[in-house]
Parts: structure tokens; C-alpha cells; sequence
């Protein structure tokens, strides 16, 4: 048992060193960050998404229903 505990420990104090400068460490980029990235592109997506819904269903589909009926318009 005393073996065991003096492996743990013997772990223990090694990888201590690369703890600390992990846990000091300012590298990378935070979850607030990444979250306010995630939900900006949301937003833009959702504007650019309404923005094509208008411009298509009230200037392209009207001008392509015409254009369609009046193809297979054979009595006219």
C-alpha cells in the first residue's frame, strides 16, 4: 500500500508543473467568445434568410407564376 501511495504521489509532483502553467496559461479563446460568434452568425443568417424569403415571394414567384400560366396558356 505504502508503494502505491508513493507512486500516486511520485504522479503527482511530476505533472504538478504542466498544471499550473495549463491552469495560468491565456492562450486560446474563451466560451463567451465563441458563444457571441455562434449567435452573430445566427442572426445573420436569419436576417439574410427573411431578406431572400421577401425578395423572392414577392418579386420573383408572382413573375414566375405569370410567366408559367402563360406558357401553357393555349386558348390565349
Amino acid at each position: 500500500m505504502k508503494k502505491l501511495v508513493t507512486s500516486v504521489k511520485n504522479q503527482l509532483t511530476s505533472k504538478l508543473p504542466a498544471l499550473q502553467n495549463l491552469l495560468h496559461s491565456q492562450r486560446g479563446e474563451g466560451f463567451v467568445d465563441t458563444a457571441i460568434k455562434i449567435l452573430m452568425a445566427v442572426v445573420i443568417g436569419a436576417l439574410l434568410l427573411a431578406g431572400f424569403y421577401a425578395l423572392f415571394g414577392e418579386q420573383v414567384m408572382p413573375t414566375l407564376k405569370q410567366r408559367i400560366q402563360e406558357m401553357f396558356n393555349y386558348g390565349g
